[in-house]
């Protein structure tokens, strides 16, 4: 698999990080409700405990969220989320060094994210908040992750439908990107991220799964956020700790289909799938 040598310099800060590779993004939630870890690592010790392990396991890319999303979450106040992802940022990056990326719509947030030094911003919003944009748009070190969703965490699962499903994503992600390349945003900043589990029924993830090539022929690197998801709760009947191997599998199928990052609970587990699906890349030189 070929991809094109815009991936292979994306800034993320004083990083830049080759997107023709497989990249492993562990997840760290800073929040007392997410689904799969929430509270465990809430305070700012244990949180850095959490990444410092997860870096060395491999992960090149830490995601820190203070607001859940998952389906029927309540929003959070802007105060609120800064309080739980600003100390723990900053200390990513003086006590570790980490590359970080921030999960959040807030604009406020993603402006002084970028002050402490966050390399991307990972918005499930696509955002699409008023001055999201135009809190982004002036970074050109700062990489940019735009996800699909259909309606918001409270009440995206209640029957979402589609009259066809890839396209639409697809579409919606084409045009999302227009917009902030219209507004000064440079190609080589964006990610794309079909979003599973946002606003998707079982059907719906595994086509995205399927399919999940379909989203690169839109030119930019895609991110994979399969990790310990309902669907396979749906599929296997599994609670959320019993998801590894699937969370696993699911990775390794969206790394062959293309993704350029997997975001992951499991970072140890992940990276045994990075290693092989870039060696498999790097016969053909891709």
């Amino acid at each position: 698999m070929k991809f094109p040598d815009s991936f292979s310099h994306t800034p993320f800060a004083e990083a830049s990080l080759d997107l023709r590779q497989v990249q492993v993004m562990g997840v760290l939630n800073v929040t007392p409700d997410s689904f799969s870890d929430g509270g465990r690592f809430a305070s700012r010790d244990a949180a850095l405990r959490r990444a410092e392990a997860m870096l060395s396991a491999g992960a090149t890319i830490i995601d820190v969220g203070g607001e859940s999303t998952r389906p029927g979450a309540e929003p959070v106040t802007l105060s609120e989320e800064m309080g739980r992802v600003c100390p723990v940022l900053e200390a990513l990056r003086t006590e570790l060094g980490a590359t970080v990326s921030v999960d959040t719509s807030s604009p406020a947030l993603m402006v002084e994210a970028i002050r402490l030094g966050a390399g991307m911003i990972n918005d499930v919003r696509a955002f699409r908040r008023e001055g999201a944009v135009d809190a982004v748009v002036g970074h050109r070190h700062v990489a940019l992750c735009v996800m699909h969703m259909q309606g918001e965490p409270d009440s995206m699962q209640k029957n979402p439908g589609y009259r066809a499903l890839l396209s639409e994503v697809s579409d919606f992600l084409a045009s999302r990107c227009e917009v902030m390349r219209a507004a000064g945003v440079a190609a080589h900043r964006l990610v794309i991220d079909p979003g599973f589990g946002f606003g998707k029924t079982l059907e719906h993830n595994l086509l995205l799964l399927k399919h999940f090539d379909v989203f690169l022929e839109l030119g930019y690197p895609v991110l994979a956020g399969l990790s310990r998801k309902s669907m396979f709760g749906a599929l296997m009947g599994h609670d959320v700790d019993q998801r590894l191997i699937a969370s696993v599998v699911g990775a390794a199928l969206a790394a062959d289909r293309g993704a350029s990052i997997l975001r992951v609970h499991d970072v140890k587990e992940t990276m045994d799938v990075a290693r092989l699906v870039n060696a498999l890349r790097n016969l053909d030189g891709g």
